[in-house]
């Protein structure tokens, strides 16, 4: 229906590092271009959105320049956060087509029950996708963007470090590719399992010298042109850097799709890094790479998604679907590193 009564919408707010509540909001009927939406489902971060929790964003920054809905400033407290919506449109502003109401559509919103958002913002749905599998689009993109930095080549050796959400998805494309060896490590070993299952070669346990023993013999790191020729650092911790590093082959690339907040990186250069050439590159998708922006934009990187989603079905990863008001349930599990927390969905039906 067009814009009428107002509505109620449940969100959440981050108040303090590690403290989130519910807040009860009455929203204004839609502006002439916005829509009005009730969310379905919307998926935690356990990447930006963990620091977010734990106070780790640097203040001096916006959440994202990029997306008008986290824009807003420098961070300040109590803030709104969240990024992966799937919602259906109730309400539309009179401005917007009555096509509108009732699309099933994706946006890049925090946390909410309903929301307010022009309708240039939302993505709809492809008809033949579950509204679950569509809240990993964010990641997907992502993932996507980090494959397309990392350009492996036929015969390469790549190990994936971190299985969470995000090095499962990357773990996925990439085990599409002509490589030689696709290796995973992760401390936990369900997350170990999960990235076997989906494509990976093997997987490894970054904390148990013996696996990485075991990992540099399989990458023939004692031989001349040995080593991992791309080494992906996804676990957001900055110690890792040094283990993708060293894993490294002679000109070997590590690509860091991770976002690290205020949190530093006590980096080895001295050793392999120096003499080995080694390249440390960020991959970040507010933008695509500018060899690759010629040919690419963000219309062609999210169809590319949509169509990994389809093939890879990330709604398996989904751990736990949980009501709102079980918000701070959900943070503290993932804080703690739960190993049986993967991905947490608040579901708006519970």
């Amino acid at each position: 229906m067009n814009a009428s009564a107002a509505q109620h919408a449940q969100q959440l707010w981050f108040t303090e590092p590690f403290q989130v509540e519910v807040r009860q909001k009455e929203l204004p009927a839609p502006g002439p271009e916005q829509a009005l939406v009730r969310n379905l489902y919307s998926g935690i971060s356990a990447g930006t959105e963990l620091l977010v929790y734990r106070g780790q964003v640097p203040e001096s920054m916006p959440l994202d320049a990029n997306l008008s809905s986290l824009s807003d400033g420098a961070i300040n407290y109590p803030l709104q956060y969240g990024y992966a919506c799937v919602g259906r449109v109730e309400q539309i502003g009179q401005s917007v087509d009555n096509s509108w109401i009732g699309k099933t559509v994706f946006s890049f919103q925090p946390h909410a029950s309903r929301f307010l958002g022009n309708v240039s913002e939302l993505i709809p749905l492809p008809d033949d996708l579950d509204p679950q599998a569509a809240i990993f689009l964010a990641n997907m993109e992502t993932a996507v963007n980090i494959v397309l930095d990392a350009s492996p080549q036929l015969g390469d050796r790549v190990v994936v470090l971190g299985q969470g959400i995000l090095g499962l998805l990357v773990t996925g494309i990439l085990s599409n590719f002509p490589l030689a060896a696709l290796y995973v490590l992760d401390r936990i070993a369900s997350r170990r399992a999960k990235g076997e299952q989906t494509g990976a070669t093997a997987g490894f346990d970054p904390e148990n010298p013996a696996d990485i023993e075991t990992l540099k013999a399989k990458l023939r790191l004692d031989q001349p042109r040995g080593g991992a020729d791309i080494a992906l650092e996804l676990t957001g911790a900055p110690a890792a850097l040094n283990l993708a590093v060293e894993l490294c082959a002679y000109s070997g690339r590590v690509v860091v799709g991770s976002w690290y907040g205020s949190k530093t990186a006590e980096l080895k250069l001295g050793e392999r890094f120096h003499r080995n050439r080694i390249g440390i590159i960020s991959s970040q998708v507010s933008s695509i790479e500018p060899e690759l922006s010629g040919r690419w934009n963000k219309e062609r990187r999210l169809s590319v998604a949509w169509d990994r989603i389809r093939k890879l079905q990330p709604e398996q990863f989904i751990s736990h679907r949980l009501p709102l008001s079980n918000a701070a349930e959900a943070y503290h599990s993932l804080d703690r590193v739960s190993n049986d927390a993967l991905q947490i969905v608040f579901d708006y039906s519970l």
